[in-house]
């Protein structure tokens, strides 16, 4: 599910750097000059990097489990298609449904495993609204007074948007300015109430030839005790 976004996640970013400039209203206009010139830089970079990716291919292991128990383990070889989404093949034979019991017990099993079907399909729908991030929702953050820049070093940049897609929520974006490089892409949100509490966490690392990629994704839903964990790894050049 995360896949497909490895791409989207990272060129969408370019499309909110001036929108990060916007928010350094408050600054002075020698630190907004500063400012400009390193998310062009960093959009420039983005796109360099974005192209290099292009090159490779690679795995993509999904796990899911539920309290810690896990259901399903899936590995997909991907690779960018000429229209620069994802392209996905299933590696090895895919698991077959586990047989469930008859009688009662086999009723009350499936309509859990329907349940929790049900819910984890609504939990990817709720996530695909903050993967890629949607420059309108971001500007409508930061015109209601909602959303902040951190400028946390010499280097380090976070983006904050609160509210974003529902009341109480937050998605944040932080990146390097020194190595034009994103560091990290996190959501707070949650699914059917406040404490049904849903978190997104992503990691970037880098390729020998310095390209930034994404590693790995976690998709947490606390209440349920679920976790759905991608991993992109073996990265190899297609060239």
């Amino acid at each position: 599910m995360m896949g497909r976004n490895l791409t989207c996640t990272i060129g969408s970013i370019a499309s909110l750097l001036a929108l990060g400039v916007s928010l350094q209203g408050q600054a002075t206009r020698d630190t907004q000059s500063e400012v400009k010139q390193r998310f062009a830089e960093l959009k420039q970079a983005m796109a360099q990097n974005r192209a290099k990716l292009r090159n490779y291919a690679w795995t993509e292991t999904t796990d899911l489990s539920i309290k810690g128990d896990t259901k399903k383990d899936v590995q997909k070889a991907c690779h960018i298609g000429p229209d620069g989404k994802v392209v996905k093949t299933q590696l090895g034979l895919q698991q077959a449904p586990k047989e469930l019991p008859g009688g009662l017990r086999g009723k009350v099993a499936k309509k859990k495993l329907e349940e929790m079907k049900d819910y984890t399909d609504r939990l990817k729908s709720l996530i695909g609204h903050y993967v890629p991030p949607d420059p309108q929702r971001m500007q409508a953050s930061f015109q209601a007074g909602k959303a902040k820049l951190d400028v946390s070093s010499a280097s380090v940049t976070s983006l904050t948007f609160n509210d974003y897609y529902k009341q109480g929520d937050s998605l944040a974006i932080s990146f390097d300015t020194a190595s034009k490089k994103l560091t990290g892409y996190d959501v707070n949100t949650y699914l059917d109430g406040p404490k049904d509490v849903v978190t997104l966490a992503n990691q970037f690392s880098v390729l020998p030839d310095d390209t930034n990629y994404l590693q790995q994704t976690i998709l947490t839903s606390k209440s349920k005790e679920i976790q759905i964990k991608t991993t992109n790894s073996n990265y190899v050049s297609r060239q």
